[in-house]
């Protein structure tokens, strides 16, 4: 039975305080945050409402964000399995209606060069190829959806003139070891014919990358995933699992699913106790959002906004931003340390000022959309699409570090290919073959009681980093 997720009722509301590292679950049944892609997506596809009574399953997959969606999409499309998608809140309700739209040809939070780095060159060239794999599943799921794409790659920009090395060497690398078409480009071209940024010293162009609207693509992979037969169940949040018997009992409020195998696809929203595979394996990290208003013409000739091609400046702690396609400035970065803290204003002014510091022209611009968001930091830096027990049939993926808009579907493919039993030289790789690592501090940190302790190491992180970005 089809019933529209955006008739549920009634949503409990949004809840702006909500901490994965101390929330035992992220709600239920709540309403999506306050975003641009929300307001704009238009009416949510049908979805088959929540869980009400045991069911049984072949497999359930935890999350229904893109990594959810891809997995049971993949799944049906290409090994005739269907899943069963649990999703705590609204469908799609996670990272994936909360990011910034930009499909990278990355994944993690490390360099091409700094995988030769961890791996030698061999293991980064098969793990580049791997990740260029997965860019190609994404531009062919965005060729099937419309999302508002903007092609045209990703633009880095060194928001120091210090940094201007650091991106030459890395666009050396891309190009020498990986075949990359990087090329840099200086501040003066950059001004002229991309993008007016006073504070921009040059940037690194990489010729791959897509901007989309991330939730009208993620209505699309639910719309063809439940045409495949599988069943989205929202407000079914996943309060209990146990195994017995080779069988996986997980528990919602109205009703215990059955299930021969499990993904979980959870992301930033992975709450410790859901599952001990996952206990103190991510660290969510909080990122803020705003939008402006349509830009005017004068704004706009003033900020010589000549491209829409995505941009990251070179910040540990980055802003990232584009046009959209209806004249309107998105900006994303950093924010509070834990949900409590979340909703006070100075993050949201902290955003503004980035925002005033690299178009001066838009000082005073009227805000339509603001909120944050959970993103999934692995304590390596990189994803893992793993089955952490092989004695278990349970698996994850996760830990994109802010660059999942893009890796997620192939992680989801690659997801359903571990489910399915299939095998195959690419599962070798290091985002394949480990489970996700425990922070190196003593194992201390393997306690679930201790998880929130992290945030006093976050604390003076982030007051290194500002530091360094800033001012050393």
């Amino acid at each position: 039975m089809d019933i529209s997720a955006s008739h549920l009722a009634p949503q409990p509301p949004y809840d702006p305080r909500y901490d994965p590292l101390v929330a035992r679950t992220p709600g239920h049944g709540r309403d999506y945050a306050p975003t641009y892609w929300v307001g704009t997506a238009g009416t949510p596809p049908p979805d088959d409402g929540p869980i009400v009574g045991d069911t049984d399953c072949d497999v359930a997959i935890v999350g229904s964000g893109f990594t959810g969606l891809a997995t049971a999409l993949f799944l049906a499309r290409e090994h005739g399995i269907r899943a069963t998608v649990l999703e705590a809140n609204r469908s799609i309700w996670g990272c994936t209606s909360r990011n910034g739209g930009q499909g990278q040809n990355a994944s993690g939070r490390l360099y091409r060069s700094q995988w030769i780095e961890r791996w030698g060159k061999e293991v980064a060239l098969a793990l580049d190829a791997e990740i260029r794999a997965g860019y190609e599943t994404f531009k062919a799921l965005v060729a099937e959806v419309p999302c508002d794409a903007q092609p045209g790659g990703h633009f880095y920009v060194a928001h120091r003139d210090k940094k201007m090395d650091f991106l030459r060497n890395e666009a050396k690398v891309m190009r020498e070891v990986y075949g990359y078409d990087t090329r840099m480009i200086g501040a003066e071209e950059l001004r002229r014919e991309y993008f007016n940024e006073t504070e921009a010293c040059g940037a690194m162009h990489e010729p791959d990358g897509i901007g989309v609207h991330p939730l009208k693509l993620a209505h699309g992979y639910l719309r063809m995933a439940r045409a495949l037969g599988v069943r989205v169940h929202p407000a079914s949040p996943v309060t209990g699992f146990e195994t017995r018997g080779g069988v996986h009992y997980l528990q919602t409020p109205a009703g215990t699913v059955r299930a021969r195998a499990v993904g979980f696809a959870t992301g930033g929203y992975t709450s410790n106790g859901l599952h001990k595979s996952l206990d103190s394996k991510i660290m969510p990290i909080l990122s803020n959002s705003l939008v402006t208003r349509p830009l005017t013409p004068a704004e706009l000739e003033a900020t010589n906004f000549r491209t829409t091609t995505f941009i990251t400046d070179t910040r540990t702690l980055r802003f990232y931003y584009r046009k959209l396609p209806d004249n309107r400035v998105q900006i994303g970065s950093r924010s509070a340390i834990t949900g409590a803290d979340a909703p006070d204003p100075r993050h949201m002014q902290g955003l503004v000022a980035g925002l005033e510091r690299k178009f001066p022209a838009l000082a005073g611009i009227p805000i339509d959309y603001s909120w944050w968001g959970w993103v999934d930091v692995s304590h390596d830096m990189m994803p893992r699409v793993a089955q952490p027990d092989a004695r278990q049939s349970v698996f994850y993926a996760l830990g994109y570090g802010g660059n999942g808009v893009s890796f997620s579907a192939h992680a989801g493919r690659r997801m359903a290919e571990r489910i399915a039993g299939k095998t195959g030289k690419v599962f070798e790789l290091p985002i394949y073959n480990s489970p996700l690592p425990y922070p190196n501090v003593l194992n201390l940190v393997e306690s679930r009681a201790f998880a929130p302790f992290r945030r006093l190491g976050q604390r003076a992180l982030y007051h290194w980093y500002h530091a360094r970005d800033e001012r050393l």
